[in-house]
């Protein structure tokens, strides 16, 4: 990195194989940890409901999700007479992809020395990484929306246009908590993000946009207490209602992997990273840094599950239209106006 410059290397460019292995490692990297969130989200909510979870396959249950990954895989596959075949199969697919390529651009550290080779530990760092994001998280709506719909259920129709309504609801939300981050680093890179929290992590002067990222977040993932488009005393399973076997894997896998996502997009926002506080480890540490943070918001995912009842379907909506929104807004002021004063 150029000395003069003060922060990351933005699109730095990399050679094609590099490239490929890039891309590679962000499938490993995310099939790896769908498991352990899987696992994590078993064990964890069997303690806080007083039992054990799963303990029987592998040491101490850790190869459950395996098992029941394997299970579903090799289920038979099957569809509805009036689903639409064609969008049938391909809903499940775009929720994966979606969640892989928003991915990419988590930053796990700056660029490094690899065997006299420059290599950018993160998949690709766009200069508009943050709107990157935000695109492929406004593509996976589609996903859940094609799949209600293509099913020829209305319980499936109704759970896809519940998670549409939703998805948009709380992404406006989310969209102006960071505004307040985008102003204070002034750049849209997650690279140059995490290198302008060297002083100060984001959560100490944005902790109203952090809060409300978060609380979207969880909207945005569907999870407890915001998982009406769901919710099984009202819609049976929502839009994966008619979904089986390993299509219905796809659909599994995808919400913990956005929840990997989430917290990957919340550490690297608000966390600081790969940075620690007081301290500057060596560069080989910093993705053991941005993994054991991102387990944190995982437990905290699970933990929230565990703890809050489902919102009613107007109670949903107006806390992400009236309460969200106008303090999403007035944080994007108020730090406008602290920014514009401090320059």
């Amino acid at each position: 990195m150029n000395p003069y410059e003060p922060f990351a290397l933005v699109g730095y460019y990399e050679s094609w194989w590099i490239q490929i292995l890039k891309s590679l490692a962000c499938f490993f990297v995310l099939f790896n940890l769908v498991p352990i969130a899987l696992v994590g989200d078993r064990k964890v909510l069997g303690r806080f409901q007083h039992r054990y979870g799963p303990n029987r396959v592998g040491p101490y249950g850790a190869l459950q999700p395996i098992a029941d990954i394997g299970k579903l895989v090799f289920k038979e596959q099957f569809r509805p007479r009036n689903s639409v075949g064609w969008v049938f199969i391909l809903a499940p697919v775009i929720s994966m992809l979606t969640a892989i390529a928003s991915l990419a651009v988590i930053p796990f550290s700056n660029t490094v020395d690899i065997f006299g080779t420059e290599v950018g530990l993160y998949g690709i760092d766009p200069s508009i990484g943050v709107l990157y994001a935000f695109a492929f998280g406004s593509i996976a709506f589609y996903g859940l929306m094609l799949g209600g719909w293509a099913s020829g259920s209305k319980y499936s129709f109704l759970g896809a246009m519940r998670s549409a309504a939703q998805l948009i609801s709380y992404e406006v939300s989310q969209g102006l908590a960071l505004v307040g981050v985008i102003m204070t680093a002034g750049t849209l890179s997650l690279t140059e993000i995490v290198e302008a929290q060297s002083g100060m992590w984001y959560i100490v002067p944005q902790f109203v946009g952090f809060l409300i990222f978060l609380v979207a977040g969880f909207a945005e993932t569907n999870r407890a207490p915001f998982d009406l488009p769901e919710a099984d005393a009202e819609l049976v399973g929502g839009y994966n209602t008619e979904y089986g076997g390993g299509r219905f894997a796809a659909f599994f896998a995808a919400e913990y992997a956005n929840m990997v996502v989430v917290s990957g997009l919340t550490v690297t926002l608000f966390l600081g990273g790969w940075q620690l506080p007081f301290v500057d480890p060596p560069t080989w540490i910093d993705p053991f840094v941005v993994v054991g943070k991102m387990l944190i918001f995982l437990f905290l995912f699970i933990w929230v599950r565990a703890t809050l009842p489902r919102l009613r379907y107007d109670q949903l909506m107006a806390f992400g239209w009236k309460i969200l929104l106008p303090l999403a807004t007035l944080n994007a002021l108020v730090t406008a106006i602290v920014v514009v004063a401090v320059n």
